[in-house]
């Protein structure tokens, strides 16, 4: 009998039987299902099984965190079982049927940042080195910085930017290559079409903004203005699923014979042409009014309770997928007024559910099979993956995620109030600090310290003062 073959059994009958799975994948650490009732789960007795450190349910599909022999034990699974198991992209394509239309919108939302989401990590990085060594005036009595004083950090300086300018300012050919290949479209032609948003001979839509005439593409009866959308979100997002679904719907009636020569031709042409008559124009004028919105709230004499109200409610926003809501909109900030002050309250929100975790290390200190879950999953909160804390310690016991929540809420207080913007979206946790604007970064560290300390503190005071805890025991008997 192999090693997992007990639990692969119990499991099965656990889950509530073969008849129960709709289909079944595993991602690095979890193993997804989608149910067909979660209902008929059990969710204590598949927790007590040894290789189980905790459950959820998220984005329609009930996960299951099994750490890093995920796939040995999948595989014994799906042997024992008789369930079929699919891809992860499958997985999330099955699990839409038990999304409602919100969801849905928000879950393909998350993949289409997902997979240009590194980039824009490494962009923030990058321009945050480039400040601190072009800005920060640290040499010679605080009278020169870095790029001023050697040959070395100033051609470095220069060169990095040709880094950050590829991630943001083509920041539409990413979107339009993800939203391709999300829907099925021709990948290449949806970088295609991002390019035609930012080429060089368009004139930037914020130099048009500011007075700058734009040049035209003259067709006798018709004027068309030659504007460029770099580093803009929501044009490209328009005009990528315009080009999807024309494509994918003219691909179902062309015959496959000539369907290589007239489906890109029919799908890619007047979609560049609808994307800089109206959709470019809509898209700008909608991304703007969002980032001003946001930007004005933030910055107004409310500030302060936005933030408090942001921060404290954050990470719930994750347990429901909403979250994905907000790489749009730092990205909007970020092309509008060079930087955004909405990501470093989401960094300082993923630093305290990482602060509660460690907390429940030391409460929990003799607990060998809980240090196995909560020591890699503390790790990964502060390295910006808030998940496996959030499901699989912090809300299993409830009080260590409402410590995290009023300690991301007076650490975002503290960051709007002080003024402090991030230049980009960077490494949501601890390194996040290099993503900070130079001039903010001590106000951030003490935000960093607050988002700390006080929920490490505070679950602690919860579990000696039985705050919560009777809450969720009631809970647990009730399920």
């Amino acid at each position: 009998m192999s090693k997992f073959a007990n639990e692969a059994k119990l499991l099965l009958d656990y889950i509530g039987s073969k008849e129960n799975v709709y289909s079944v994948s595993h991602c690095a650490t979890r193993m997804r299902f989608v149910l067909n009732d979660n209902d008929k789960a059990s969710k204590e007795k598949i927790e007590s099984l040894e290789i189980v450190k905790g459950t959820f349910i998220q984005g329609g599909q009930f996960q299951i965190i099994i750490g890093n022999e995920v796939s040995t034990f999948y595989n014994e699974f799906i042997k024992l079982s008789g369930v079929d198991g699919v891809s992860k992209s499958e997985a999330k394509s099955d699990a839409r049927k038990n999304m409602s239309l919100l969801q849905r919108l928000i879950a393909h939302l998350g993949e289409i940042f997902a997979p240009i989401i590194p980039a824009i990590v490494v962009g923030g990085l990058i321009l945050g080195f480039r400040n601190i060594i072009g800005d920060i005036k640290m040499l010679e009595d605080g009278t020169k910085t870095l790029v001023e004083t050697s040959q070395f950090f100033s051609g470095l300086h220069h060169f990095l930017w040709l880094i950050g300018e590829a991630i943001f300012f083509f920041l539409p050919v990413g979107i339009t290559w993800s939203i391709s290949k999300k829907m099925g479209a021709t990948q290449i032609l949806g970088i295609v079409l991002g390019i035609t948003l930012v080429s060089p001979q368009l004139l930037n839509a914020y130099a048009v903004a500011s007075g700058a005439v734009p040049p035209v593409w003259d067709f006798g009866f018709v004027k068309i203005k030659m504007i460029g959308y770099q580093a803009q979100v929501i044009p490209a997002i328009l005009a990528g699923f315009t080009f999807a679904n024309l494509e994918l719907k003219i691909r179902k009636i062309v015959p496959s014979y000539i369907s290589m020569i007239v489906v890109p031709f029919l799908s890619l042409v007047p979609t560049v042409l609808i994307a800089h008559t109206i959709l470019g124009p809509i898209g700008w004028a909608l991304g703007s009014y969002i980032s001003n919105i946001v930007y004005a709230g933030l910055t107004s004499a409310f500030g302060w309770l936005f933030a408090a109200i942001f921060g404290f409610l954050y990470a719930p926003l994750v347990i429901t997928g909403l979250h994905h809501m907000t790489n749009a909109i730092d990205l909007q900030l970020m092309s509008e007024f060079n930087g955004t002050n909405l990501w470093p309250m989401i960094a300082l929100s993923n630093i305290a559910q990482g602060s509660a975790v460690l907390a429940m290390i030391r409460i929990n200190k003799h607990d060998e099979k809980e240090k196995q879950v909560s020591i890699p999953a503390m790790i990964s909160c502060y390295l910006g993956v808030t998940e496996p804390a959030m499901f699989g310690i912090n809300l299993k016991y409830v009080y260590p995620f409402l410590a995290a929540m009023i300690g991301s809420c007076i650490a975002g207080v503290l960051s709007v109030s002080t003024g402090i913007m991030a230049n980009s979206i960077g490494v949501g946790g601890i390194p996040g600090i290099l993503s900070i604007k130079p001039e903010f970064m001590f106000m951030f560290f003490i935000a960093m310290v607050i988002a700390i300390v006080v929920p490490y503190f505070l679950t602690i005071i919860f579990k000696k003062k039985n705050i919560m805890q009777k809450y969720n025991e009631k809970n647990k008997k009730a399920s």
